[in-house]
């Protein structure tokens, strides 16, 4: 049986699982249609091959650590053979996921790359040390950390604005001691989400930091010549917390636009806790929790386009904070001339809380 398609050679429910995308991703039907759809079909035997390895390790996991717990716990008072047995069940479900998790990344790498290299972009899913972190680290956007991985790298352009995400999780090392002298070393999750830097070439005339509300510990204010800014958003302004040392140019940036992008980047991101800083010509921005690029369950089939379409919801929801921003500024600088320059070595971001 053919695949119905439309006037324009579209399958119809490709065109409706990606319709309501901005204008940057009007071709991506056809994207999806002729270059990443084949490619996933010729996968989708394995899918349902290793699904099924799957939901069967998965149940003989679970007769295994039943049976196991009600031997060892209950019928002959031995412990041990219970603890066993549920060691042995977590084995058998990892094993015989492993396969599931292999084709899932393997997907990954069929639906990121392809959209990736239309849009001018470079993903790297594995990219090491991140030393740019240190920045959000100076800013409080992140903990303080002991031990950091990162994955998902994402490079790019948008309309003359640079801009570098990548995932990180952040763990601090604690340690313990007890009332007999023994020490216990744990890590702690400070941080896992999303790290975003925007390069905008023209630098701010001040610094503004956007944290979420502390309630009582507002007070602690944002840093060294900083001062609370309101906001025209109440709803905004019930959630965040706004510092600038310069009250004229956050009302500029901080308009509803790139509030309602802010939430939205947190919404798509399936994440909380959003943070942001201005400074210098950078923007910087966090965001907790999500796991971006991944895609999806593989208990339904690959060549869903529902895959792709959550992807390019996450792309439009980072471009469209840079829109948001750089109609900000255009604003401004119609009515205000051109920040003086500073030293190019300069961080922006090494002082930004100074007290």
């Amino acid at each position: 049986m053919s695949t119905p398609t439309s006037d324009d050679g579209i399958d119809p429910a490709i065109k409706a699982a990606l319709d309501g995308l901005p204008d940057d991703f009007r071709d991506f039907g056809r994207v999806f249609q002729t270059e990443i759809q084949p490619a996933l079909r010729d996968r989708e035997h394995q899918r349902v091959s290793a699904a099924d390895t799957a939901r069967k390790s998965t149940w003989a996991a679970v007769a295994i650590g039943v049976i196991g717990a009600i031997v060892g716990f209950g019928v002959f008072k031995a412990p041990p053979v219970g603890v066993i047995a549920i060691v042995v069940a977590i084995g058998t479900a990892a094993l015989g996921r492993a396969p599931l998790s292999r084709i899932g990344k393997e997907a990954k790498g069929l639906i990121v790359q392809p959209i990736a290299a239309r849009l001018d972009l470079m993903f790297d899913p594995s990219p090491g040390r991140q030393s740019g972190l240190q920045d959000f680290r100076a800013v409080r956007l992140v903990s303080s950390w002991d031990r950091a991985n990162f994955e998902d790298r994402l490079v790019g352009t948008r309309n003359g604005v640079d801009f570098d995400f990548f995932e990180a999780h952040l763990e601090d090392k604690r340690t313990t001691r007890d009332s007999n002298g023994n020490t216990r070393t744990r890590w702690v999750t400070v941080f896992r989400g999303q790290c975003i830097r925007f390069k905008f070439h023209k630098r701010f005339y001040g610094k503004t930091l956007i944290t979420r509300d502390a309630g009582l510990f507002n007070r602690f204010g944002g840093g060294k010549g900083m001062q609370r800014a309101s906001l025209e958003d109440p709803t905004f302004e019930k959630a965040f917390e706004v510092y600038t040392t310069d009250q004229v140019e956050a009302r500029f940036l901080l308009t509803p636009d790139l509030m309602q992008s802010l939430n939205d980047l947190e919404t798509a991101f399936h994440g909380a806790d959003l943070k942001c800083a201005f400074a210098g010509g950078e923007m910087l921005v966090t965001v907790e929790g999500g796991d971006l690029f991944e895609p999806g369950s593989m208990f339904t089939p690959l060549d869903d386009p529902k895959r792709v379409r959550d992807l390019l919801d996450d792309f439009s929801a980072v471009f469209n904070v840079i829109d948001s921003v750089m109609k900000g500024r255009r604003a401004e600088e119609d009515q205000r001339p051109e920040p003086p320059p500073t030293d190019d070595g300069d961080s922006p971001w090494t002082e930004f809380l100074e007290r």
